[in-house]
């Protein structure tokens, strides 16, 4: 049988979220970083993410990473991350996936016990140190771009709602950060559904109502996700701790505690005076996963006060897969269909 195209893809979960990471079938793409890349391929190819994100391949919970040779001196290599509905600056889950995947394919030279990285994600440069052991990457911590706060305690009218206060900051994506017990929503696996469609709701009052825009680069504006925040506590070693759920477009809850924005949050925390830099913060996810966080340094962002923060946190190997076409597919591109795709004019 002849096929029309075919991509070999390692599948993971990074503490839940379901990533694939390609290795195999794409050569490169037109674009001098991996910025220019994404911002082609979704003007002018999304016909690969439609391919492997679209069923009858691939799913609402699914990302995929694409790995491509960088042109920056002394990185390793880069990663272009496609989403169901957009393709993000940067992801924490993703690039712990994609490490995980290039040193255990033996794609990047594992060195034990550990190995350092250094990545090219379109939000910027990601340095990457991975503990590893036996063959296998046991722990990915990485340091994110650096982040920073659009506001605090801002109002937002919302419908059904009425007026709720919420944050907004960049920790690879743009975040409205809402308290959930504000919105009335427990942070419980049986109120998915609700958190998704209270979460959606918010997400677009904030892009409406509230600008954001990167003050390094302006291709990066709009509140583009809502975190659902739990209090702040202390666990039984004395580390801040807090459950949260992030709700992704085109209407979906990330699995994990979420890189970005447990970062976006260290960025808030931070500017609140509620965490210091090196001090640890444990995120827990909506099934009970968590990454670890800390801010490593403050910098400057465009002439805004910003932070560097570092998450840490695991992927496993869950499968290998080649994704083809036959030419005669009358589905190249996939569907989507409403009863697990929301419907909400997301692309």
């Amino acid at each position: 049988m002849r096929f029309s195209r075919m991509i070999t893809t390692v599948s993971m979960h990074a503490e839940g979220a379901h990533n694939e990471v390609i290795i195999g079938g794409v050569i490169n793409v037109p674009g001098k970083t991996m910025f220019d890349k994404a911002q082609f391929l979704e003007k002018s190819q999304d016909e690969l993410r439609q391919f492997l994100l679209h069923e009858p391949r691939g799913k609402v919970i699914q990302c995929v990473n694409l790995v491509l040779p960088s042109s920056m001196p002394g990185v390793d290599a880069g990663y272009i991350i496609m989403e169901s509905a957009s393709y993000p600056p940067m992801s924490g889950t993703n690039t712990i996936s994609t490490v995980t995947a290039l040193l255990e394919t033996g794609t990047l030279k594992m060195e034990e016990p550990y190995t350092s990285l250094t990545l090219e994600a379109p939000g910027g440069l990601v340095k990457v140190h991975a503990e590893c052991q036996d063959g296998c990457c046991t722990r990915v911590t990485f340091e994110n771009v650096p982040c920073l706060v659009f506001g605090l305690d801002l109002a937002l009218d919302v419908p059904g709602l009425g007026t709720i206060r919420v944050d907004v900051a960049y920790g690879g994506m743009i975040y409205v950060i809402v308290d959930a017990e504000q919105a009335g929503l427990p942070l419980e696996p049986s109120r998915a559904r609700a958190l998704v469609e209270v979460g959606e709701r918010i997400k677009a009052a904030a892009a409406a109502q509230i600008p954001a825009v990167h003050p390094e680069n302006p291709l990066i504006h709009t509140v583009n996700q809502t975190l659902f925040a739990g209090p702040l506590m202390r666990d039984d070693q004395g580390r801040l701790t807090a459950r949260n759920t992030v709700i992704v477009s085109p209407g979906r809850l990330d699995r994990s505690p979420c890189g970005t924005g447990t970062s976006a949050r260290l960025a808030v925390m931070h500017a609140r005076g509620q965490i210091g830099l090196g001090e640890p913060f444990v995120h827990e996810s909506i099934i009970g996963t968590r990454f670890t966080g800390e801010i490593r340094k403050t910098v400057s962002i465009g002439g805004r006060s910003g932070i560097v923060p570092i998450i840490s946190g695991r992927a496993w190997v869950t499968g290998f897969h080649n994704h083809v076409l036959d030419p005669t597919d009358p589905l190249p591109t996939g569907y989507r269909l409403g009863d697990t795709w929301p419907m909400n004019g997301a692309a």
